[in-house]
């Protein structure tokens, strides 16, 4: 989990915005002279802490900071827009802008301080060295300015990609618009990646900028082109490098005139230079906050701190769930990897349980593939509605609706991955294994950064409960434009349970689903109870029950290599395959199911309560008004204390166990208080009137907007 650190304000994040900001400059100013002040000194060597013998040492390594109102406006155009859209006035946000980098700076010399503390034997090179940039790589590891550069550089090619796309799809006249929920961590790099090769024993980055311009060519910029945007040429470079320097020079970021000879050679711009120097300076605070923070985790792990906190934790929800049904409902409409429910209220007595007379209502989890009515059968159900309603003739209403189920028939929904505003597909290499239901031409798999680039040491996160072997269920034909043309195969109600199963057992690795149909289900035509005609059995619209067999613990709900894990994962991918239920995409582990009364549509309640009754993995097919649901559990909660037989010390340091993510709850949230509290004590020690100094008359015409 990353740590939650106290970052610095690094401007890079401007980059991304000049990429798309356009138009006039938000911000009138005189000249360049005018954007050179110095609007504030921070130095905090002037501060009486540092009249003590320990620091006394490292006051001649503390240099002034100096802010210099570019800065200011370019933080401006990155966040305080946004501030003054929501209804803040110029002023509050000029006057916050500067407070937050004001303290930036004072955050930079305290960390740098403490690092120098840490490693005595640069403190005499760091004091001589006049060049900034080199004054902060004394500090830091290879690793960590292969990160900061790596953080820049990306940056700086993303914000060029971003006008280069309108380029190439001006050029080539094709642009997708269509969308679908992706999965989660999409895209999503490991936090602390960076390409990188070794070059005479050591190790660099192996990643560039490309410009088109000079030696800044796509060959020359290592990884990145495996980035690079499908169309690029050195032409549709330059005019996006072009049209990024416009951006750049609008908001007086770049200086056209004075920086003739270097806008194309893009490191030498100042604007740059400064750029990587905050870059720095976020690593300068991050690795201070690193060991401040893992001296602070260690004694999480001591005195049984973590059984304290779970046992506090349990009593509370233990008191209130067990009193107040709504407010476990309400949790586990929150429930997350780091919202957890410890305690499950007893369910026998339920409303449900008393009306239908069964023992099966839980509380639980589920996913949902709804296979809908076509336009055409939905206008026929309408008219169906209609006669139901003049003649209150239910049995005939369902009867007929079941001959329209019948007829549905389902494909897969992932067109707008092929044909939308991103192309996600790709054709995996020979070797790769992938779920192909048997057919040589479904040869098309998605996200293949998260697929192929993901495990240990690799770039990109793995994506969340999403296996990603499901191959498009169809054919396809790549057109000369870069689009696609889809001819998707059409599964009824029986095929999808094929694909269902199938899929389930590949990617668990063994024959692990089984269910059965009921027999004669399109012939049924009575479906009051036996003892009440008037009242509805909403068993008989189940169409199908069934389980996939693994053992279930509670504790390993999200351990990537348990078989509950895997089975969820491929569930969750047909999910994105097939369902047009699309709120359900990207929901943790589903919709939450109560014991008692829902707004569900009651043919998907009561199946849905069944299925949860059945147990983790249990699921079934059942009739509703939008047309078949196929149901499936993930999660269940018995009655009383959630996790059991919890082992701290072996499994809090394994991935997707809950006592992994209880730990990394606590961390995130004990941590973060921590750090915030050491970011508070830091700032009342050292931001003062005898370390800080404004420059308000430098920057009043920028408080003066609103006048």
């Amino acid at each position: 989990m990353k740590k939650k650190t106290i970052a610095a304000i690094a401007l890079t994040s401007c980059l991304a915005l000049s990429a798309t900001f356009t138009g006039c400059s938000l911000v009138s100013t005189n000249n360049k002279l005018d954007m050179e002040q110095v609007i504030a000194h921070v130095d905090i060597s002037k501060s009486d802490k540092f009249d003590t013998a320990e620091l006394e040492i490292y006051k001649s390594a503390v240099s002034s900071s100096q802010i210099i109102k570019r800065e200011l406006i370019s933080y401006f155009l990155n966040v305080g827009y946004s501030y003054i859209q929501n209804g803040s006035t110029y002023e509050e946000t000029f006057n916050m802008l500067i407070d937050a980098l004001v303290d930036n700076a004072v955050l930079v010399q305290y960390s740098t301080v403490e690092l120098l503390k840490a490693n005595t034997s640069v403190l005499s090179d760091f004091t001589s060295e006049t060049d900034e940039a080199k004054k902060y790589e004394l500090l830091l590891d290879n690793q960590e300015i292969n990160l900061a550069t790596y953080k820049l550089y990306s940056s700086i090619n993303s914000a060029i990609d971003n006008f280069e796309k309108d380029v190439i799809e001006e050029e080539d006249g094709y642009k997708g618009t269509a969308t679908r929920t992706t999965p989660t961590n999409l895209n999503t790099e490991q936090d602390d990646y960076y390409p990188s090769k070794t070059v005479d024993g050591k190790e660099v980055l192996d990643y560039g900028i490309y410009t088109g311009y000079g030696d800044y060519t796509l060959a020359n910029s290592g990884a990145y082109q495996d980035d690079a945007l499908d169309g690029t040429t050195r032409s549709t470079r330059i005019k996006a490098y072009n049209s990024f320097l416009n951006n750049l020079r609008r908001n007086n970021l770049v200086d056209g005139e004075a920086e003739a000879e270097n806008l194309t050679d893009i490191l030498k711009l100042n604007y740059i230079q400064v750029e990587y120097v905050s870059q720095l300076e976020s690593r300068i605070i991050n690795k201070y906050y690193d060991i401040y923070e893992e001296e602070q985790e260690d004694k999480l792990l001591t005195d049984n701190y973590i059984e304290n906190v779970y046992n506090e934790v349990l009593a509370s929800q233990t008191e209130n769930y067990s009193k107040s049904v709504s407010s476990f409902d309400s949790a586990m409409s929150s429930m997350s990897s780091s919202s957890f429910i410890l305690y499950s209220p007893e369910t026998d007595d339920s409303d449900w349980n008393i009306e239908y007379g069964e023992k099966f209502a839980k509380f639980g989890f589920i996913y949902n593939i709804l296979l809908p009515f076509s336009s055409r059968q939905s206008i026929q159900l309408n008219a169906l509605k209609s006669i139901q309603s003049a003649d209150g003739d239910d049995n005939y209403y369902f009867a007929e609706r079941n001959k329209l189920l019948k007829s549905i028939k389902t494909e897969d929904q992932r067109s707008a991955w092929f044909n939308g505003e991103e192309d996600y597909s790709f054709k995996p290499e020979e070797g790769f294994e992938y779920y192909s239901g048997g057919k040589d031409y479904r040869s098309y798999l998605f996200f293949e950064d998260n697929l192929t680039d993901s495990e240990e040491g690799g770039r990109y996160k793995k994506l969340q409960a999403y296996d990603g072997r499901y191959s498009y269920n169809g054919r396809v034909i790549e057109n000369e434009d870069e689009s696609y043309t889809l001819i998707p195969n059409k599964l009824d109600i029986d095929g999808m349970l094929n694909e269902f199963s199938d899929y389930v057992n590949y990617v668990v690795g063994s024959d692990v689903v089984e269910y059965k149909k009921t027999s004669g289900y399109y012939d049924i035509e009575k479906f009051g109870k036996i003892d009440n005609e008037d009242e509805i059995d909403y068993s008989k619209f189940i169409y199908a029950e069934g389980k996939v067999k693994f053992d279930f613990d509670n504790k390993n709900l999200m351990k990537p290599d348990s078989e509950q894990y895997k089975a969820m994962s491929a569930v969750n991918e047909l999910q994105f395959a097939y369902t047009t239920d699309t709120s359900v995409l990207s929901n943790y582990i589903g919709y939450s199911v109560t014991a008692y009364d829902t707004s569900y549509i009651k043919e998907f309640e009561y199946a849905a309560k069944k299925a949860v009754g059945d147990g983790v993995g249990s699921f079934s097919v059942c009739a509703g008004d939008y047309g078949w649901h196929l149901i499936y559990v993930t999660n269940v909660f018995d009655a009383g204390e959630t996790y059991k037989n919890l082992d701290w010390v072996n499994n809090v340091k394994v991935e997707g166990t809950f006592e992994n993510l209880f730990f990394e709850w606590i961390k995130g949230n004990d941590l973060s208080d921590i750090s915030t509290t050491q970011r508070t004590k830091i700032l009342n020690d050292f931001n003062k009137d005898t370390t800080v100094t404004k420059y308000q008359k430098r920057y009043q015409d920028l408080l003066d907007l609103d006048k």
